[in-house]
């Protein structure tokens, strides 16, 4: 796979910050801002919530909303735990 150099501008203080965390993560510079940047990049990607349905498929999708709510044990005893965060 070909690659290609892409240039970032950083002042002294944020190159410093991101060669720390790339020594604590035991990577050099390059590799700790790329795969950094890419986990940013994939889950800016998933957190887009633009959904299209096709309009061969929207009476289906209608009836689907339209049933009744059904309980699921499992995400039920998930929401009445704490969440980490608050412990």
């Amino acid at each position: 796979m070909a690659t290609s150099v892409l240039s970032v501008r950083v002042n002294d203080e944020e190159r410093a910050l991101l060669e720390a965390a790339s020594e604590q993560s035991r990577t050099n510079l390059s590799d700790f801002v790329r795969r950094k940047a890419l986990d940013a990049a994939e889950m800016d990607l998933l957190e887009h919530r633009i959904v299209t349905i096709p309009s061969k498929d929207w009476e289906a999708f209608e009836a689907w909303a339209r049933k009744p709510a059904r309980r699921i044990a499992a995400l039920e005893k998930l929401a009445a735990k704490t969440p980490t965060w608050r412990k």
